[in-house]
């Protein structure tokens, strides 16, 4: 066989749907599941796989989505998630900051790439190029409707973006999109400050059982949420920062550093066994697009050791948010200290108990 055919075949598998016959309706709980779509198949090629909506789920949800544009492949099993993912965030960052753009960027189910803006073209601008590299081939999620410049942005080759998930699309962006055979576009159940409504449990599968639990919804809206445990104050920007990249790291999977400014995010490290190699990945990946200087760090847990605080300082991370708990806590706060780190601890001012925000998906 040719090298040609060889490769043909090698990426025939990527375009074959595989037959599944799961019912139509499932029930947990006294709660049912209605089969919305067959997929191409699983997480890897050659395994069924299905997508099922809650049944009285409502508002902007992945139960409510509309597919407008298929693709020449059609949803894919990690493209829901991944769309699930993005408007978690996008609506949670809707909620924080109520008169912004925000454009959540999301690959394999982790955030790549986040931005506020004050345009529908800035703020995907600002999210791209967090980190261009890893947004090639992204889902992209949006709190606003996509016009027919921001349109023209997303159809450009050198993205290959995925899936355009958004509120609304007029006519004239939908038949931008429309020239890019392979995108999907889909439509929200609605705007994404509106309340959406499911049972609010979350399932994972294992071996001969099933893991539930509440859905996670972080308490760190505003300044009045957190505590400052340094000598240091954070200035009104380091604040709205932490509060930015907190929302952030809460969707990232665990360990989780992400880095940035009060409008985007920087650098993420993600879903790594050691908190210091999460640091270092997020700052390494700042490097491709604004950098660490002048950022502020957010943990999704607590520091064990100062190795963070020290290497921060040595990349001029002004300020960090995260969670205490460590019995080093008083050392870690003291290197903070030394280096003029503004810490901000995820709780009230006199409460002791802080938030942490681990994710495993």
């Amino acid at each position: 066989m040719s090298k040609e055919k060889s490769d043909a075949s090698a990426r025939k598998q990527y375009f074959t749907r595989i037959k599944e016959d799961f019912p139509e309706l499932m029930e947990f709980n006294r709660q049912k599941f209605l089969k919305r779509l067959s997929m191409r198949y699983g997480e890897n090629p050659g395994y069924p796989a299905a997508f099922y909506i809650e049944e009285r789920a409502l508002g902007p949800n992945m139960a409510t989505m509309q597919v407008l544009q298929e693709g020449s492949k059609g949803l894919s099993y990690i493209n829901v998630g991944d769309m699930d993912l993005g408007q978690r965030l996008a609506k949670k960052l809707t909620e924080i900051y109520t008169d912004k753009h925000v454009c959540v960027l999301i690959k394999h189910e982790m955030p790549s790439g986040v931005a506020l803006g004050d345009s529908p073209e800035e703020a995907f601008e600002k999210a791209w190029n967090c980190d261009s590299l890893s947004n090639f081939g992204s889902v992209n999620v949006f709190n606003y409707a996509v016009n027919a410049g921001l349109a023209r942005l997303l159809v450009e080759s050198p993205r290959n973006v995925e899936v355009v998930y958004a509120p609304d699309f007029p006519l004239e962006a939908l038949e931008i999109l429309s020239t890019r055979k392979p995108l999907r576009v889909v439509k929200m159940g609605g705007p994404l400050d509106e309340p959406a409504f499911d049972n609010g449990l979350e399932f994972k599968r294992v071996a001969g059982g099933l893991l539930v639990q509440k859905r996670f919804d972080s308490r760190i809206v505003s300044p009045s949420s957190v505590d400052i445990v340094s000598e240091r104050k954070p200035t009104d920007e380091e604040m709205w920062a932490a509060i930015f990249n907190w929302t952030v790291v809460c969707y990232t999977r665990s360990n989780a550093i992400v880095i940035g400014k009060s409008d985007k995010v920087h650098g993420i490290g993600s879903g790594q066994r050691s908190r210091i190699d999460s640091a270092e990945d997020a700052i390494r990946l700042s490097r491709r697009g604004y950098g660490p200087e002048g950022c502020v760090l957010a943990s999704d847990a607590f520091m064990p050791f100062p190795d963070v605080v020290e290497l921060a300082a040595q990349h001029g991370i002004t300020a960090m948010i995260y969670p205490l708990g460590s019995v080093r806590d008083d050392e870690v706060i003291a290197k903070a200290n030394d280096h003029k780190i503004a810490m901000i601890a995820t709780r009230k001012p006199g409460e002791v108990d802080c938030e942490r925000s681990f994710l495993h998906r």
